[in-house]
Formats: structure tokens, sequence, C-alpha cells
């Protein structure tokens, strides 16, 4: 229903009509539901829901994302490079937007679109990578655009969508990492590019958190564990679910005392 909305006051005018709708009637409404599951706030989510942006949304971790806090009852904007053909997604019924993370002027044209828009939960979860092995097999152009997207990316999206979170209610900016992006747990090296585009992912989330704090806004990194994606492939330990259960009950708790902290997906604190 929400896929075809692009400007950021008429999304305003259905999202108040969808909500309307669902108090008179007393049901709940697609998107509009006043579930309280994964939020921290049951009271605040009866009035009226909260609204999640995930970037990177058409696969894996984002569209298990998508599909929890739809079902949740959360207003969810989910991103894709491509949303023409984010088919699973777009079968989700939530609102899809066009985003490169690597794109400046996607960012941009985004940042555009929900100009007015409050955010309450930004999830900077689009990411690649690219597998190698030694340094000899390391090629540097695949490190430099894995930097682009899993660095560089989560940066330009929170700067362009700054505004959007000053005006939300939950304030919160959940950057996904990787076990394999903590220093002190890198026991067995390779991996290069990847590792270190995450470990300066959390160097951001941490400066941020620092600058942010006076004005309320909560910033981590959690990392998802090993998951059966396209990503972390069949042999992983983890089913998405499992994972976005367990990192939606880390965000449901989160407070201002937590912002600049590094979590795994199961709640315990990771080493940095």
């Amino acid at each position: 229903m929400f896929e075809s909305v692009s400007r950021g006051g008429l999304w305003r005018q259905v999202v108040a009509g969808v909500a309307a709708v669902g108090m008179v009637a007393g049901v709940s409404v697609a998107g509009a539901q006043t579930d309280t599951a994964g939020s921290g706030a049951p009271e605040e989510m009866k009035k009226s829901p909260k609204t999640v942006l995930i970037t990177g949304a058409n696969r894996g971790l984002g569209l298990e994302f998508a599909r929890q806090y739809a079902e949740a009852g959360w207003m969810v904007i989910a991103t894709a490079r491509r949303p023409e053909s984010a088919t699973e997604l777009n079968a989700v019924g939530v609102r899809v937007m066009q985003l490169d993370v690597a794109d400046a002027k996607s960012v941009a044209a985004l940042a555009h679109d929900l100009d007015g828009d409050s955010i309450d939960l930004l999830i900077n979860n689009a990411g690649i990578f690219p597998r190698v092995g030694t340094l000899t097999e390391t090629d540097f152009d695949d490190v430099l655009r894995t930097y682009e997207v899993n660095t560089i990316g989560p940066m330009r999206v929170t700067r362009a969508l700054l505004p959007n979170l000053r005006e939300g209610r939950g304030k919160t900016i959940v950057s996904i990492t990787s076990g394999l992006g903590s220093i002190e747990k890198n026991t067995s090296g390779r991996y290069y590019g990847y590792r270190e585009s995450k470990a300066a992912l959390n160097m951001f989330a941490r400066s941020l958190a620092t600058e942010l704090r006076d004005e309320g806004l909560i910033c981590v990194v959690v990392a998802p564990g090993w998951v059966r994606t396209d990503m972390g492939g069949p042999n992983a330990n983890l089913s998405p679910e499992e994972s976005i259960t367990g990192m939606r009950a880390v965000i449901a708790k989160l407070t201002i005392a937590d912002t600049g902290t590094y979590w795994d997906y199961d709640g315990e604190p990771m080493p940095w």
C-alpha cells in the first residue's frame, strides 16, 4: 500500500489516516497496529506507532528487520537500491524507498523525500562482505568499495537523517556491525577490508554518541552473529529470525546510558 508514496507530506497524511482508522475501528491495521512487541515504550506505542528506517532491506537481515517491526506495529520505511526488484520486501507491505548508501545523490534524494517526517529509529544495515583470504589476495578496489558501503554509507545516511531523528521520540541510531570488527576478538586474521570497515564503523558510532549525547540521541553498534543469509552462508548457526529477534530485544532496552556501546545480538557486551 505504501510503496507508491514518495513525498514526506503525503506520507504523513497516509500515516495519520491509517492510524485514525485503526483507533476508530478498534482493530489492527497493517503498519499501524498498537502491538508493543519490541518497543521500549508501550504507552507511547499505544498513542501512535513509531517509525523505523532500515537500509539494505531487500534481503537477509534487513528484510527480516522489516518483517518483524511491521508485525510489531511500527511504521516501517525500508530502503533498497532497486525497489522495483525487491519482490519479497514489497510483499511485506511497508514503505519501500530507493537508496544506495554509497551514492551521495541517492542519500540526498531520500532525505528530501522524508523532509519533515520524524524517525524514531534508524538501522544502518546495508553492507557488503567481499570474502578474501590473505593480504596478497586482496583487491584494493574491493576494499575501497567496502569502506564506501560499510563505513561511509552509514555516515552519509545518519548525517542526512539527523533532522528527522531529532524530531522523533526514539532518537536511536543503530549500526549493524560484526564480530569481525572487534579488534580484541581478532585471533584468526583474514577478511581484509571487511574487518577494517566494521572497526571503523564502530569508531564512528562511538564518536557520534559522544557528539549527540547531550541531545538525548542514542548511538550504538550491534553485531548480528553468524546468520544464514547470502552474506553469512548456509553453514551459519543462526537463522535471520533468531538474530533479528535478539537484536530487537537489545534495541528495545536501550537508554541514553547505553549510548556509545557495542552489543552482540544476544544482549552480551562486545569487546572493542
